[in-house]
């Protein structure tokens, strides 16, 4: 056994790596088998070194080949499967991708202190939906106006059942807000959801940009009250509740 040390630490080697990244589903992240891979090596190279015997026997294979006392074709391998081994590693690290480039994303990016509504400045802190109101019957008509406005504009992108999947979703990426989803507007003031659609894409801030949002700017198309409007079918339409400047939480209607 201690004549074959060199072979059996590179047979359990690439044993272990075989295992590792052929033998698990799901795969293992690259970053992850890269660990694991170097503890194994720190793990083989430790208990060969642990003994002096082993120790020799490991390195016999090496020395005979740097000393020209190993057999000429085994010289041949080596002499050209290292270089090529380099080469392979250095084109591996150096080769472009043909993925697109990771861009960070946020979903809800900080909106400003104030911003431009229809020709004047609001001011997003404490800001409320003017058309939200107690009397349900007037709150319901509101609403139904709403989802006429949003069926006229907002459909194509955010869907037929707000979420995010309407006939133009598939050309955008990331694809359009899902509402029905508890970590959009259900997360949200209704003046924030306001100041989004307001100003779309080009409205959201320089500071972390790209942000990847094709909305366009709807206060050059509807008006406010036409706004206010869509904020409230879509809240209602999502079966959400907005979050408040008083208690901060929102939640899903149940």
């Amino acid at each position: 056994m201690a004549r074959h040390t060199f072979a059996l630490a590179v047979a359990l080697w690439f044993a272990v790596l075989g295992a590792l990244a052929f033998a698990i589903r799901p795969p293992i992240p690259a970053s992850v088998l890269t660990i694991y891979m170097a503890l194994v090596t720190l793990g083989i190279g430790v208990y060969v070194a642990a003994n002096e015997e082993r120790w020799r026997a490991f390195l016999a294979p090496i020395c005979a080949v740097l000393d020209g006392r190993a057999p000429r074709p085994i010289r041949w391998a080596v002499l050209f499967a290292s270089p090529m081994l380099v080469g392979w590693g250095a084109w591996w690290w150096t080769a472009p991708s043909w993925d697109a480039p990771y861009e960070p994303r946020v979903v809800h990016p900080e909106p400003p202190a104030s911003f431009v509504s229809h020709g004047r400045r609001v001011e997003i802190a404490g800001l409320v939906n003017p058309l939200r109101t107690a009397d349900t019957a007037t709150l319901a008509q509101r609403v139904a106006e709403g989802r006429e406005i949003y069926y006229r504009n907002c459909f194509y992108c955010h869907g037929d059942a707000l979420a995010g999947d309407g006939h133009f979703a598939g050309a955008f990426s990331p694809l359009p807000a899902n509402f029905r989803d508890v970590g959009t507007i259900a997360m949200l003031q209704e003046s924030y959801v306001y100041w989004r659609i307001a100003t779309g894409g080009p409205g959201l801030p320089k500071g972390g940009a790209p942000w990847q949002s094709a909305m366009p700017v709807w206060q050059s198309m509807l008006s406010e009250d036409e706004i206010w409007k869509v904020v409230l079918y879509i809240y209602e339409g999502s079966n959400s509740t907005p979050r408040t400047w008083d208690d901060g939480a929102g939640h899903a209607k149940h």
